[in-house]
This record gives structure tokens, sequence and C-alpha cells, in this order.
């Protein structure tokens, strides 16, 4: 069965895939947030504010996986199959 992904849902998975890579970046800058002195309480809101962007990126995608043919499983593996594998242009 070939599962048909909008766009908006194309879309949307890479912006959670971006805010994903944004807050992992920032925690390797950072640092684990127990070693040495800790982290400051700026970092710590940025940081979370990282964190809160991803998570709603990430709800926005589940919400979307609600919808569409075939199982949210398979949905949901056709969509990051088709985010982090793209075919080549013209396919």
């Amino acid at each position: 069965m070939v599962i048909e992904l909008s766009n908006e849902l194309i879309k949307l998975e890479q912006d959670a895939v971006r805010a994903h890579e944004k807050l992992r970046a920032y925690q390797a800058e950072c640092g684990r947030p127990s070693a040495g002195d800790g982290w400051t309480d700026e970092q710590h809101a940025t940081w979370q504010g990282l964190w809160n962007a991803w998570r709603e990126a990430a709800e926005a995608v589940q919400a979307q996986l609600e919808f569409g043919e075939g199982s949210r499983f398979e949905r949901e593996r056709a969509l990051k199959a088709a985010v982090r594998h793209p075919a080549p242009e013209g396919e």
C-alpha cells in the first residue's frame, strides 16, 4: 500500500526535525546541566524554549497523523522515510 502524504504534513515533520536538531545542538554546546558549575538560569530558559518548540512541533505532527489511509504506524513510518530519505527530484 502506498501511503499518500500531504505537503503540509511533510512540512510539519521537517519543522519538528529542525526543532529537535536545534535542541540537540544547544545541549551539545552547553554540555550536561549537572557537569561542572551547571547551567545558568539563562541557559536553562533557552533550553526550555527550544524544548517547548520541539514538543509543539512534534505534537502538531502527531495530531495530523490521526487522519489518512493505512494505520497510524504506517503513516508515521512513511512520513519519517519521506523526510529523512527523500526521493531524488523527478521520481
